[in-house]
């Protein structure tokens, strides 16, 4: 039987570009659809639950950062990647990006070798971190299972953006140890992935936010690490 492929939704108000991007994808094997707007996307996602979702961010009816806010507040599409496809290329864009829960950012004018490495290494990912594990790493009033992409605090359940949930996994499987920033961008975002030096801060802060400024501290000069004090 043969493997099927990831199924990817492409949100665009421009027609060729949807255009481009289905006709790169579909040669890859791809299964893809398309949407025109923000609100399509949400119905599409709802519908065919796609691995991964890029959309632009400038388009009528509902722009690409309210659409995945939307998204990423729904239990039934939190999980799935989204990739913003976006001529603005100013540093604000992609932290607003990546506030409104974005997995990465990718800017026109397509390249399409360049697309397509971006979104498998996303994919690669995704599914790496989605391999079943027995272990639940347990800190008390924190419990991180990374079987059921879970985030346990104080005996709620928590909502973690995918970035959030592996960046915090990541720094908690080595309680006490310091990561370097190049470290956390290589484990967490990949060699593949271009992101500004602020993206970690950005993540770092929203789970603190989360976490009542706990866990995560700064180790100023070097990076980040994950202590229970």
């Amino acid at each position: 039987m043969m493997k099927q492929m990831p199924k990817i939704l492409v949100v665009d108000d421009e027609q060729d570009i949807l255009e481009i991007i289905r006709h790169t994808l579909n040669k890859e094997g791809f299964e893809v659809h398309v949407a025109a707007n923000g609100a399509q996307a949400l119905e599409q996602a709802r519908r065919i639950h796609p691995e991964l979702i890029l959309m632009d961010v400038m388009m009528p009816v509902m722009d690409g950062m309210e659409a995945c806010r939307q998204l990423k507040e729904d239990p039934e599409t939190k999980g799935i990647a989204i990739v913003f496809l976006t001529a603005r290329s100013e540093e604000f864009a992609e932290l607003a990006g990546f506030e409104a829960g974005a997995d990465d950012y990718i800017s026109k004018p397509i390249r399409p070798r360049v697309l397509l490495s971006r979104l498998k290494a996303i994919l690669r990912r995704r599914n790496a971190i989605q391999q079943p594990t027995s272990e639940t790493m347990d800190f008390g009033n924190l419990k991180i299972n990374r079987e059921k992409f879970v985030v346990e605090y104080n005996g709620k359940s928590m909502q973690f953006p995918r970035k959030e949930f592996e960046l915090l996994a990541f720094l908690a499987s080595r309680p006490g140890r310091v990561f370097s920033r190049d470290e956390i961008l290589e484990n967490v975002w990949g060699n593949e992935v271009l992101v500004v030096d602020r993206t970690i801060d950005v993540h770092v802060r929203k789970i603190r936010e989360k976490l009542d400024e706990k866990y995560i501290f700064t180790v100023k000069g070097v990076g980040y690490k994950f202590d229970v004090v």
